[in-house]
């Protein structure tokens, strides 16, 4: 999703998990591969930061049937509305079972001399 200024917010297809991330990405999320080198950040983490980091647990007491679960993600504007709303898994946890849960949201500036894409 763009924001309209300049290349902040542009995205691309990652060419080994076919995921849509930021064009700014020089490793992509999801598969954690590489995207490009450049030697600017082949050394240094790019500049920005962790926003939001968010982690937890649910766990079946016993003692009762399966529950089944659904992990959901949206994301709302300064207005309240949604823009973006994505069923990340879903699943069972059977008694005695448990699983945690992460979200995390990174922030950074885009690089404006990024070197070309592969």
């Amino acid at each position: 999703m763009s924001n309209g200024t300049g290349t902040a917010g542009k995205t691309r297809t990652c060419p080994h998990c076919r995921a849509t991330i930021l064009q700014s990405a020089t490793v992509c999320p999801i598969c954690r591969k590489s995207l490009r080198w450049d030697p600017h950040t082949a050394k240094h983490k790019p500049p920005g930061f962790s926003a939001l980091a968010v982690e937890g647990q649910i766990r079946h007491p016993g003692g009762e049937p399966a529950w089944e679960y659904s992990m959901l993600v949206s994301i709302k504007n300064e207005k309240g509305e949604e823009i973006a709303r994505q069923m990340i898994g879903v699943g069972t946890l059977n008694p005695d079972e448990k699983r945690t849960f992460t979200l995390s949201v990174e922030v950074s500036k885009p690089d404006s001399g990024l070197s070309k894409l592969r």
